[in-house]
């Protein structure tokens, strides 16, 4: 008997208590874990409207300043540039997103009809609609951010061969900028971005002021 209460009191002497430790992921692991991919929409947006709002209004300055040294001539090509580019952006992207908007909701109704043939409780729609309104103003005010950087550059400048160069030096500063941003904001490699954007830009720049000054030095 006194062993029984010898051997209870040990027992009761070792209970364990367990200590549960915290297995949450690191921080460093979060941003591992991050789906870049639900940037896509709104980045290939934004990135585009800027690029293309750079790169099309530095290239119409180029080329009107190939043929003309007027830098009012200039500035109100670039000017004009920039609204009919922002209103073109617009237009696009609200038919564009539009288009798909009426794609999923089609898809979605389908999907319904399918669950109430099926009884399949499982079939449900986890992505938001997208918004044309908002997307096409977003592609608007993109553009026209990105159209105000060369003509801001120029608009001050009297000499006509420096102020070609700063809207070349510019718009190359800024085509960098809006590479790594969106290769860091899409979690991509940023030299590469950088420079197939710099790259591009700078193409799109040369063959507009070659082309434009051949057709002057023609006489057309």
């Amino acid at each position: 008997m006194a062993g029984l209460e010898s051997h209870h009191q040990q027992s009761l002497n070792h209970v364990e208590i367990p200590i549960h430790g915290n297995h949450s992921l690191p921080q460093e692991g979060k941003a591992e874990d991050f789906d870049y991919s639900k940037r896509g929409q709104w980045l290939r947006a934004a990135t585009l409207g800027a690029n293309d709002g750079l790169i099309s209004i530095a290239s119409l300055m180029m080329g009107v300043g190939a043929v003309k040294e007027d830098i009012t001539a200039m500035i109100l090509a670039g000017f004009a540039g920039l609204v009919a580019g922002a209103c073109s952006m617009a237009i696009g992207e609200f038919v564009s997103v539009y288009t798909q908007l009426d794609i999923e909701v089609a898809q979605m109704k389908r999907n319904k009809r399918r669950k109430d043939n099926t009884g399949n409780e499982e079939i449900t729609e986890s992505e938001k609609l997208p918004n044309p309104f908002q997307a096409a103003m977003a592609s608007a005010l993109s553009f026209a951010v990105g159209a105000m950087i060369p003509l801001l550059a120029a608009a001050f400048i009297g000499e006509h061969k420096v102020r070609l160069g700063v809207v070349v030096a510019v718009s190359t500063l800024m085509l960098l900028a809006f590479g790594g941003l969106g290769a860091k904001l899409g979690g991509t490699p940023v030299g590469r971005s950088c420079a197939r954007v710099l790259v591009g830009g700078w193409m799109a720049m040369a063959i507009t002021f070659g082309i434009t000054r051949l057709i002057g030095a023609a006489g057309l």
